[in-house]
């Protein structure tokens, strides 16, 4: 019972299978390359690069990265924002058969130290204006070289000057020290390297390290491969029902996501297609992006959905250069793609709001509605070559069609495994009765007799907000730590424009008085340890927390306390 998309009856023009190259993801780029030079690949705050001008500037990052000793198999940290640098060392470091880790820029000193430990990285790459973050980074974890470069680097010549009068001015100089380096000089290493750094690479040859939580919420490195990129690529393509060559995408979904990586920059490029490259994500400049470059498709958490129907830069524009809206990374609400469909309708597009449903242990999506068929709720059918089956939570016994249990889910996409986390990978990756490896996702969910799957709810605690994943168990850690705190819990609260936000519960410790005073004292500490967009909006101090019968504290209590809040505040303004 085990399905895949060629089981549905008229599927249209979505091929029943693909096939699938044995090379790396630089390949699969350079092709496009050759069959497209002139083409576009990506924009960057009105900047163009042709494919040629983008294989050029990959070729001589590659050869700047071996003239620092990075060879095969190594890990460097990438942790920029969507700028071209991000793309060139994407695909540099595949080509020399070395490892992107991708990682946000916004996270705090400590999870950034965590994520260099984790990978063993020496060596890591990122924006002037994080220099400070990574100043006190170094003190705590050694790096060989630290690149830094620029947000205005790859402008044009008059935006580029225009960038160093305003936002630049802003930014601290980097002070000279043996273990930075500039981006300019970096590059110039390329010019001691003749030959010998391309490092012919496979299709399961690891390639990637995108962190998430896993089916147990602790942060954890996701090994990627070059096929599981390659295949979502071609999988992606053909579930869009267009032809990429020549199509754009506005890519504000971030590259140290797999949803922004896999989706809105290496779909496209591997296609011939155009990545609009979005550094910083506000609704205006959204808005504007939209109106002044008619991306054929838009991707992105529902949250930015619900901001762009608010939005007041798009009252009359038609929007008939639509050809495909995605929505993944959380359940999108029927209420939401009823809301945002007729924003596009009353805009002009030709088509509606898509949803899709993926983790990062597969990228990201591996399962999205057809263009042509919907049913309310459903996150649609499995893409090409994957199958999908709904388990009994923490077996291999397969359920019967509308039966909730785990999704359960096998195919090309599907990780290498967890880095370091062996227990987990025997955990996560089963080999099932009929042979093939599925990937238990930690999701309820279940089939129906058309073959829709529906997604009900995460087994595992998780906190999403603006389409990030939060866990927690990490919040708790770091708010216990703080001298005035003896336990913690945070969970998710709705709001209407993040979906969630962080909410956190705490017991004190005796001699300890609430006041908002030391609200502010562990709001501050918190700063230091989590990512800006996991922050606890706020803090509510109690006597005790409640408990499970086993002791454990009960935050689905808070939870259904939170939600009873909302509903009499809503009861109270209507009335």
């Amino acid at each position: 019972m085990a399905l895949k998309a060629p089981w549905i009856k008229n599927y249209g023009k979505i091929p029943f299978e693909l096939n699938y190259p044995d090379h790396s993801m630089c390949d699969a780029v350079y092709q496009a390359a050759e069959k497209y030079p002139e083409y576009t690949a990506l924009t960057y705050m009105g900047r163009t690069i042709s494919y040629a001008k983008l294989k050029e500037m990959i070729e001589e990052t590659a050869k700047a990265f071996c003239a620092l000793g990075i060879r095969k198999g190594d890990k460097v940290t990438v942790c920029l924002p969507n700028v071209p640098q991000t793309v060139y060392c994407l695909y540099a470091l595949n080509r020399i058969g070395a490892l992107a880790s991708m990682v946000h820029p916004l996270s705090a000193v400590g999870e950034i130290v965590f994520y260099l430990k984790e990978t063993e990285s020496k060596y890591a790459v990122t924006l002037d204006q994080f220099y400070g973050k990574f100043d006190e980074v170094l003190k705590q974890y050694g790096l060989k070289k630290l690149i830094i470069t620029s947000a205005g680097s790859e402008l044009g010549m008059i935006k580029k000057a225009g960038y160093k009068l305003t936002a630049g001015r802003k930014i601290e100089k980097v002070p000279a020290r043996e273990n930075i380096m500039d981006w300019k000089d970096f590059l110039s290493g390329a010019k001691r390297v003749n030959g010998g750094y391309a490092v012919s690479t496979k299709g399961n040859d690891a390639a990637v390290i995108l962190f998430s939580g896993g089916t147990t919420g602790v942060t954890k490195g996701i090994l990627l491969s070059n096929l599981n990129f390659n295949a979502l690529g071609l999988q992606t393509e053909a579930m869009s029902s267009y032809a990429v060559p020549g199509m754009s995408m506005l890519a504000a979904m971030p590259m140290f996501h797999g949803f922004g990586l896999g989706v809105c920059v290496h779909t496209m490029l591997m296609g011939g297609g155009i990545s609009i490259l979005v550094p910083r994500f506000s609704v205006k400049e959204y808005a504007n992006l939209i109106k002044k470059t008619k991306p054929n498709f838009i991707a992105g958490v529902p949250t930015l959905f619900e901001a762009i129907t608010r939005s007041e830069g798009l009252e009359n524009v038609k929007l008939d250069f639509l050809r495909g809206v995605f929505s993944g990374g959380d359940s999108l609400s029927v209420e939401l793609k009823k809301k945002f469909d007729k924003f596009l309708d009353d805009h002009g597009s030709p088509v509606h709001i898509r949803e899709g449903y993926g983790t990062t242990e597969c990228v990201t999506a591996s399962c999205l509605t057809p263009y042509h068929m919907y049913r309310e709720g459903s996150i649609g059918f499995p893409y090409p070559d994957t199958y999908y089956k709904i388990c009994i939570p923490g077996t291999t016994d397969e359920l019967d069609y509308d039966i909730e249990g785990e999704i359960c889910l096998s195919g090309p996409s599907v990780m290498l495994g967890y880095l370091n986390k062996p227990e987990e990978n025997a955990n996560t990756l089963r080999v099932h009765n009929d042979g093939r490896v599925w990937l238990h996702t930690g999701d309820l969910g279940l089939m129906d007799k058309e073959g829709f799957i529906y997604f009900k709810q995460r087994i595992k605690r998780m906190i999403i907000t603006s389409g990030y994943n939060v866990y927690p168990s990490q919040i708790e850690n770091i708010v216990d730590a703080h001298e005035a705190v003896q336990m913690s819990c945070a969970i998710g609260v709705k709001d209407p424009y993040k979906m969630q936000k962080v909410k956190v519960f705490v017991v004190l410790k005796s001699g300890h008085t609430p006041s908002d005073e030391l609200k502010a004292s562990i709001l501050s500490y918190c700063k230091k340890y989590i990512a800006k967009y996991a922050l606890p909006y706020d803090i509510e101090f109690r006597t005790e927390l409640p408990k499970t019968l086993v002791g454990k504290i009960a935050y689905t209590v808070l939870e259904k306390e939170e939600d009873a809040k909302e509903t009499a505040t809503a009861t109270a303004t209507s009335a």
